[in-house]
């Protein structure tokens, strides 16, 4: 695979995402409007693997980061490249990384308005839309349905009791990434007797705070799970991605939420999206970049 690549005025070098400081890391997704904070960038090149595009005096002109969960799954994510070195085939280059550091694995990003023509060219196939509900949360929430179970609070140290859980509503199993998430986490949980049906988490992130991932059966629990983590954000910015249209999404619009983009879900080699009726199901994802 080719290590470098010749743009009209200089050259690229593929190195990994760890070799360069947070902070160029940070001006890049500043550059394209972005929200990733240093931070976020720290917790995330935790959470997976990458390359970064440097020129000759270690400038960073793009990124590209891919999650593995398991040997035959990975999720793909912060594929950025400069204004200056965009429509210069930079992105289809940095993916050419990516795919030979993934192998043979399945694969699924959420692919943003700019980037859809590109990974469809590469062999990605759209599956779903994401939503991105974002604002400053609403001093009062809306009614909420009638709770059908118990709200409790779970420590980090206990995060392993929710991971048979994501599994089902995730398809595959990605505990090390909820441990990771739960670091600094408010993590709340949804029991039923002594079953744990559903779960949410709040972090800092970006401008503010996401909620997620939240996992649920139906769209009365998802709210209730939400709404736990709102109404402590009153006045405060808060973004929730989903790919739900029904009451969960109304209820973040009353909320005070609303859509500030779209993402589109897209997968290669087998389907990611595999929700089954009766089965947990994610209605709030990780984030953009972990789904």
């Amino acid at each position: 695979m080719q290590k470098s690549v010749r743009l009209k005025s200089f050259e690229l070098i593929a190195q990994d995402i760890n070799s360069v400081d947070v902070s160029l890391l940070h001006a890049l997704s500043i550059g394209v409007g972005w929200p990733h904070r240093p931070k976020d960038w720290d917790l995330l090149r935790r959470a997976g693997l990458g390359i970064v595009a440097v020129d000759g005096i270690g400038r960073v002109f793009g990124s590209a980061m891919w999650f593995p969960h398991g040997d035959d799954f990975a999720t793909i994510g912060l594929v950025i490249t400069s204004p200056r070195t965009q429509a210069q085939g930079t992105g289809r280059w940095l993916m050419d990384q990516v795919f030979e550091q993934c192998g043979d694995r399945n694969l699924s990003l959420n692919s943003t308005h700019a980037a859809y023509r590109l990974y469809v060219s590469l062999g990605f196939t759209k599956e779903a839309i994401v939503y991105q509900y974002q604002g400053d949360v609403g001093p009062k929430l809306p009614p909420l349905p009638e709770l059908n179970g118990q709200l409790s609070e779970l420590s980090s140290d206990k995060i392993e009791e929710i991971n048979a859980l994501d599994t089902r509503a995730f398809g595959t199993d990605r505990g090390k990434l909820v441990a990771l998430l739960a670091e600094g986490a408010s993590i709340c949980t949804l029991r039923r007797g002594d079953e744990i049906v559903g779960y949410s988490m709040c972090r800092e992130f970006g401008r503010g705070h996401v909620i997620g991932p939240i996992v649920a059966g139906n769209d009365q629990d998802a709210i209730n799970l939400a709404a736990v983590h709102l109404k402590d954000l009153a006045g405060r910015f808060a973004r929730v991605d989903t790919r739900e249209k029904g009451l969960f999404a109304e209820f973040l619009q009353q909320s005070r939420l609303a859509v500030s983009e779209t993402a589109t879900t897209m997968s290669k080699g087998r389907n990611f999206l595999n929700r089954k009726s009766g089965e947990p199901a994610v209605y709030g994802l990780a984030g953009h970049a972990l789904s």
